[in-house]
């Protein structure tokens, strides 16, 4: 289970944030159906805007990643996201790891070296990266295109294709110069991976048919600023590795590090075994980078890596009519989110808007609608409505079923079929779709609690009103098996006031037998209030 690497320039906006919740979310599901998972990413701290920013604080640029990935690392505390290994690319492993990687793609014949022309900012004195490079597309006209890729329609540019170029730092125009580079040789590859792409989803395959009609290209490996794992090729000692050539193995080298922390043998298992699926959740403009780039870097290698077989990309969320961007200021950021609402909320709001089939668009009203009616209003009120009953009548104690009415079995079986549709939809990788169904069920047992009254049949028909009772408190905990990825610290609390040790897919409509002593609950959720 893998997420993008969130680039630690600045803080995280929600649209980063959702990659990292999305593969957390996943982990919980598979691992709460009795799969044997692991999820890895990390922090992204290599390359020139890294340096920029330093010098912008006053800092080196290591001060400042220390300091970014700590920050992170409280965010995603805050977001319930515990990823089985959080690392980063300054992790001693992972440089390792790529310096051999590289040689050993060298030594396989995939890279070369060769003079190339690159832009160089006069005034800033030094050769613009990728991402310091902005420009007209050359292909869709878009007028802030970066160096590297084009974030409107999606192509891998390269800085001296862009019409008419600036620097990212002033604003100049830059000149081009001569250097030495290193680079992948993409096309070898070509036949391979245009077999690969065709075992991906539609929506892959649709994103990539341009770029891949058009023909593979180097792609150049190298960089020259000095923040980065140096290159291990002779002749590139004033060279870095490009960072996304480097971050894209921290899947591997991520698992590694976890590898010696726990001592036991997980690279074998995940990254060689074929019975292993692997899933990689990652925004669309991240595509060419994971559904060509790391196949192919995996292919050169001949070491039999397994290689990305789920590809769960999102469209963009929207903030307004603009999407979500760090480098143009749109958006809502971690700590401003954090300050509004608690993480859990923001983890439900994010997955119920994920953007799967398109763009989803963010607003407050609906922030708003989603806590204080789906959560607190369906959810909260009906667990809390139901225990509270059972502790008031019962002394906390779950009833036995003394009768099994036709509304029971509706009622029995409707609740199975949503947690059917629940578990199907997220192997389908439907997140979006799934948590609606966790809603659903909510929906359906404060109709089933209020159709059947058992506050009035308890002064007639006690034993009905035990029924009643007796199949509010089994669904709970089926609502407490779909809450738990997504939000999973409250779904903890939910399972220790009704006695579950482990949280797991109910496999039949009894969990919690007759019997049972049930906490008096206290509330899951509280109504939020938001100034628009």
């Amino acid at each position: 289970m893998f997420s993008a690497w969130p680039y630690i320039n600045s803080e995280p906006h929600l649209g980063t944030l959702l990659h990292l919740i999305s593969a957390d979310y996943y982990a919980r599901f598979l691992k709460s159906m009795g799969n044997d998972v692991i999820s890895i990413s990390g922090s992204d701290e290599h390359g020139t805007p890294i340096e920029v920013e330093a010098i912008k604080q006053h800092k080196n640029p290591k001060e400042l990643t220390d300091e970014m990935h700590k920050r992170i690392l409280k965010i995603l505390e805050a977001f319930s996201v515990e990823l089985d290994n959080y690392t980063r690319t300054e992790n001693e492993t992972h440089k390792e790891f790529v310096r051999d990687f590289y040689l050993q793609l060298e030594k396989n014949g995939y890279i070369f070296k060769q003079k190339t022309v690159q832009l160089y900012c006069e005034n800033d004195k030094l050769f613009l990266p990728d991402r310091l490079v902005t420009g007209k597309c050359p292909y869709c006209g878009y007028e802030k295109a970066n160096g590297d890729q084009c974030d409107n329609c999606g192509r891998l540019l390269e800085p001296t294709l862009l019409i008419e170029p600036r620097c990212a730092i002033c604003g100049s125009k830059p000149v081009k110069k001569e250097t030495y580079h290193w680079f992948f040789d993409l096309p070898k590859l070509n036949k391979e991976i245009l077999k690969y792409v065709e075992t991906l989803d539609e929506n892959i395959k649709s994103y990539l048919k341009s770029m891949l009609n058009e023909g593979l290209k180097p792609r150049s490996i190298t960089r020259d600023n000095k923040w980065g794992i140096p290159a291990p090729f002779e002749g590139a000692e004033n060279k870095t590795i490009y960072v996304w050539m480097e971050a894209v193995l921290g899947y591997l080298s991520g698992v590694i590090e976890l590898e010696k922390k726990i001592d036991k043998n997980l690279f074998e298992t995940f990254w060689l075994d074929p019975q292993t699926t692997s899933v990689y959740f990652i925004g669309k403009d991240n595509i060419p980078f994971h559904a060509i780039i790391l196949p192919a870097l995996l292919m050169a290698s001949k070491k039999g890596y397994n290689l990305p077989k789920k590809i769960a990309s999102t469209e963009f969320i929207l903030f307004g009519q603009a999407k979500f961007s760090k480098s143009q200021h749109i958006g809502v950021w971690a700590s401003d989110a954090l300050s509004v609402a608690d993480g859990e909320y923001w983890r439900y709001v994010i997955l119920a808007l994920r953007p799967e089939r398109g763009d989803s668009s963010f607003n407050w009203q609906d922030f708003d609608k989603m806590v204080n009616s789906d959560l607190n209003d369906k959810v909260g009120n009906y667990i809390h409505r139901v225990l509270t009953f059972l502790n008031e009548r019962f002394s906390g104690i779950v009833p036995p079923q003394e009768s099994f009415t036709k509304e029971d079995e509706i009622f029995s079986k409707s609740m199975m079929d949503i947690q059917e549709s629940f578990i199907k939809l997220n192997y389908e990788l439907r997140i979006k779709d799934a948590v609606r169904k966790f809603i659903e069920a909510a929906e359906l047992g404060n109709q089933y609690f209020s159709s059947q009254e058992p506050w009035n049949q308890i002064k007639s028909n006690k034993a009905r009103a035990s029924s009643i009772i007796y199949n509010a408190v089994q669904s709970i905990a089926h609502i407490n098996f779909m809450m738990y990825p997504i939000m999973p610290k409250k779904a903890t609390k939910l399972a220790s006031i009704i006695k579950l040790e482990k949280i797991r897919k109910p496999e039949k409509w009894e969990v919690i037998p007759s019997g049972t002593k049930i906490e008096r609950p206290t509330p899951l959720f509280q109504k939020i209030v938001i100034k628009y």
